[in-house]
């Protein structure tokens, strides 16, 4: 994982998983350096990934007061008890049903829990940290973020991208990326991480929209995408398009077999 600033007041922990056939996805870690500092997400959950050593990088980790969890799949909670160890002032942020995935594996301590809905504000002493519930989504209990001091939206899984090179999903800004092959490679995840983007209404689904874009964020920051600090306009329009993109279909078993005898001695 490497750290940078998005502004002054948002740190990303930068890291990418490859997923043959798609290409690296970027797999990021946010810091809100609020007066009560607030960690949103905590990375993968490999055995070569240090999330405490790396957080401490751009923060204390016994510093942390806040934990927001944009939904408990395991690309978001990998670093999540190790952190809770050695930030003992630190609750997590979720929801009831975020908390009730995560039981299933390892429970949350009770006392260290904050229930948290779309539509409700966490006060982190500065700032008023708004729940909201994304346009795209893969685990009914994602919330995402919006900061109404810096004007972010941190927005979970939602305008998500496989890139095609490792490079650019470490990239610190979207930018750096071609317009063409981020549409492709946006629409590409949308059908792959939210399926159910085909059988909605596109008049209904346009209208989820509109309460981000009235928000008219400064930045969005995605799990999976670097940082768009610009040109957050043609997200919007490019997700429009999701439910009439091509559906995904994944590999079968004759193509596993296939891949597979491409790494066999010859």
């Amino acid at each position: 994982m490497h750290g940078y600033h998005v502004n002054p007041e948002i740190s990303v922990l930068g890291d990418y998983l490859e997923i043959p056939g798609l290409g690296f996805l970027t797999v990021n870690t946010f810091v809100i350096h609020a007066a009560q500092p607030v960690v949103v997400d905590t990375g993968l959950g490999l055995p070569d990934r240090d999330f405490v050593a790396s957080l401490a990088v751009v923060i204390d980790p016994a510093d942390v007061r806040w934990i927001w969890l944009t939904h408990p799949d395991r690309d978001h909670t990998g670093g999540l008890f190790a952190l809770l160890d050695v930030a003992p002032k630190a609750r997590v942020v979720t929801t009831f049903a975020g908390a009730g995935i995560m039981s299933a594996e390892r429970p949350l301590p009770l006392d260290r829990i904050y229930l948290l809905n779309p539509g409700q504000s966490l006060d982190a002493g500065d700032r008023r940290l708004t729940g909201f519930r994304p346009p795209l989504f893969d685990n009914p209990a994602t919330v995402g973020v919006l900061d109404t001091t810096s004007g972010v939206c941190l927005s979970s899984d939602c305008f998500g991208a496989p890139l095609p090179t490792a490079g650019q999903a470490t990239a610190e800004d979207a930018g750096d990326v071609s317009a063409q092959d981020l549409r492709a490679a946006q629409l590409l995840w949308a059908t792959v991480d939210s399926p159910w983007v085909h059988t909605v209404d596109p008049a209904k689904f346009a209208a989820s929209f509109r309460p981000l874009r009235d928000f008219g964020p400064s930045a969005i920051l995605s799990t999976h995408l670097p940082p768009v600090t610009r040109g957050s306009t043609a997200l919007f329009d490019t997700l429009l398009d999701a439910p009439s993109a091509s559906p995904f279909t994944g590999p079968d078993q004759a193509a596993l077999e296939a891949m597979l005898r491409q790494y066999e001695p010859a």
